[in-house]
């Protein structure tokens, strides 16, 4: 009996903790260059990532839609819709302020830090970038 409740115990506790890894994302980093800070957050079922803070808060100059180049980065969506499997973060995409362009995006983890990769077509061409987790 002793048996069966600690198999049940385990398995509960390794189906809450698969549940939770998902969400493993959520918080704060820092950007490459530790000029902004990034929060990643859940929207529905979709992950997301967005400035909330920067060293010299600008705004979107170099976006491609005129209308759009006067709104802050700050508080601005970079990391867009991404949905976990298999333990990596894909279907997403990134938009690039210093060049105005979007790309498609994956992120992974390495140990709390998040590597970001943006890319065009295949993810075999493209550019990782590491996010340090702020504690």
């Amino acid at each position: 009996m002793l048996t069966i409740v600690l198999f049940v115990f385990a398995v509960n506790a390794f189906a809450q903790d698969g549940q939770a890894a998902p969400d493993k994302i959520l918080g704060l980093y820092w950007s490459p260059k530790k000029d902004a800070k990034i929060e990643m957050y859940k929207k529905g079922d979709r992950y997301f990532g967005r400035t909330v803070w920067a060293l010299h808060p600008r705004k979107d100059t170099e976006n491609p839609d005129v209308r759009l180049r006067s709104r802050a980065l700050v508080g601005l969506d970079l990391l867009t819709s991404f949905s976990f499997e298999e333990g990596i973060y894909t279907n997403g995409q990134v938009y690039d302020p210093e060049s105005g362009k979007t790309y498609s995006c994956k992120i992974s983890f390495s140990g709390s830090n998040i590597k970001v990769r943006g890319y065009v077509g295949f993810s075999l061409f493209g550019r990782t970038e590491l996010f340090e987790r702020i504690p």
